[in-house]
């Protein structure tokens, strides 16, 4: 019998999930390997081959490490669900103007929720990925994240759509180590060149990181349908033609050939009239933007003028903001300083130190 009860362990064939698993089995866990098959490249017309987690050489690593300490593994196939639901929401708002975060709906809709179904089937207590970042009980009874000790690694950011229910069976036994004691743990349980593997940061279905030009792909005749748009001031006045609204993001400033004497930036984007807003850099910042879609984690609400560290995307480091609730999962965040870049579609995570209390989705800044 274990000691510690059953874990079902998702395993990409990396670095950190492999030493999640066999860390836990060292550590008494009853361990079960799982490896989801979330994205099928070869239907996609990518110009890269399968990377990160879906290519046949990460399924044989994971097996491999489960085999040899003995304990089973089996790969999940949840390629529907994820093109369905990830791909689909990608596409949509993208047409819809917006920049999305599919490693945030993927986790807290897909992986996630994939993992309990199977961890409930297979009679397992807990489930646990190689994710950065902490799992904690606040003496309120609600579990919240924390970021990962290793702020260079931390991934507090892409989990705060977890819900009650999974965080109370989620382990992360990664979030007290840093990177490098996960590389020499690899060398110490027999896997040298598992730590010298290569790590994919790309948006698992776009592995070539074009995102237009899966686009182009995904929908017929895009490019014919947004051709035509013009870039504009903010005075509405056009300053020449551009490739289709879909295919820019804000804060953009490569890419947008057109000269207009002086570093131009994407500062709107409107999709009902293909219109592209350029601006300077300090068009940018914005003092107030709409959150919504919030999941509250540590506390169940918060009150009006709450103080908290914003993160409007992945790197921020984050400014000091105060939170206005206006609804059940809605709040408007005033900054104390001017925010940089404010993307609608994209994830706010508020923090308070280094607990994650909430987020959402922004869906607009102004």
């Amino acid at each position: 019998m274990s000691r510690k009860g059953k874990v079902l362990v998702a395993m990409s064939g990396g670095i950190d999930s492999t030493v999640t698993a066999l860390m836990l089995h060292e550590q008494g866990y009853e361990v079960i390997g799982i490896t989801m098959k979330t994205w099928d490249y070869a239907a996609s017309g990518g110009s890269k081959k399968e990377t990160g987690c879906c290519n046949l050489d990460s399924f044989n690593d994971a097996r491999q490490a489960a085999v040899e300490h003995g304990f089973p593994h089996y790969i999940l196939d949840i390629r529907d669900e994820f093109g369905s639901f990830v791909v689909e929401n990608f596409v949509d708002e993208y047409l819809a103007g917006r920049t999305p975060n599919p490693c945030v709906l993927c986790n807290t809709h897909i992986k996630w929720r994939a993992l309990l179904k199977r961890a409930d089937a297979l009679g397992c207590e807990f489930i646990a990925t190689g994710h950065y970042g902490q799992v904690l009980q606040h003496d309120n009874g609600r579990y919240f994240i924390r970021k990962g000790v290793d702020e260079t690694k931390d991934q507090s950011y892409v989990l705060w759509g977890l819900e009650q229910d999974l965080l109370s069976r989620t382990l992360l036994p990664l979030g007290t180590y840093r990177k490098t004691e996960i590389r020499q743990m690899a060398h110490d349980f027999g896997y040298p060149e598992l730590a010298k593997k290569h790590e994919s940061y790309e948006i698992c279905f776009v592995p070539d990181n074009d995102y237009r030009g899966f686009l182009k792909r995904k929908v017929d005749g895009l490019e014919e349908r947004v051709a035509g748009g013009y870039f504009v001031d903010k005075t509405g006045r056009k300053l020449g033609q551009h490739k289709g609204y879909p295919f820019y993001t804000i804060g953009q400033r490569k890419g947008l050939d057109i000269a207009l004497g002086k570093p131009a930036y994407v500062t709107g984007i409107d999709p009902d009239t293909n219109t592209v807003v350029l601006g300077d850099e300090a068009d940018l910042e914005k003092e107030d933007m709409q959150v919504g879609r919030i999941n509250w984690m540590k506390y169940d609400s918060v009150a009006a003028d709450a103080e908290v560290l914003t993160k409007i995307r992945y790197k921020d480091k984050g400014s000091i903001s105060a939170l206005h609730p206006t609804g059940t999962n809605q709040v408007n965040v005033r900054f104390y300083e001017k925010a940089k870049g404010i993307a609608p579609g994209q994830s706010a995570v508020f923090y308070e130190g280094d607990d994650v209390i909430g987020g959402g989705i922004i869906q607009k800044a102004f």
